[in-house]
């Protein structure tokens, strides 16, 4: 089982948890299994071609997903990962 950090904007949409742990072979099942049970979070990680929101970030032990295999990225037991939504701002 992997364990979903989870940050504090994401909270509110799985009842206040710091840490999730979900089954799954690689980071989309992961994912997935941690919408299946917590289904207001599906619009805040994924977009509507089923890829990983582009304002989200995801961490598969400090690793930026997105540079290994995307949601194919395999996963092991007691791999954990970090959801960060992308930040925006600055001056104008």
């Amino acid at each position: 089982m992997a364990k979903i950090r989870i940050p504090p904007v994401l909270r509110p949409s799985v009842g206040g948890e710091r840490e999730i742990e979900a089954d799954g072979s690689n980071v989309g099942d992961v994912l997935r299994a941690l919408v299946a049970k917590y289904p207001d979070t599906e619009r805040q990680l994924f977009g509507a071609d089923g890829d990983l929101n582009r304002f989200v970030n995801v961490y598969l032990n400090d690793e930026d997903v997105r540079v290994l295999g995307g949601l194919e990225t395999k996963v092991g037991d007691g791999d954990t990962l970090q959801i960060l939504p992308a930040m925006a701002g600055g001056m104008v």
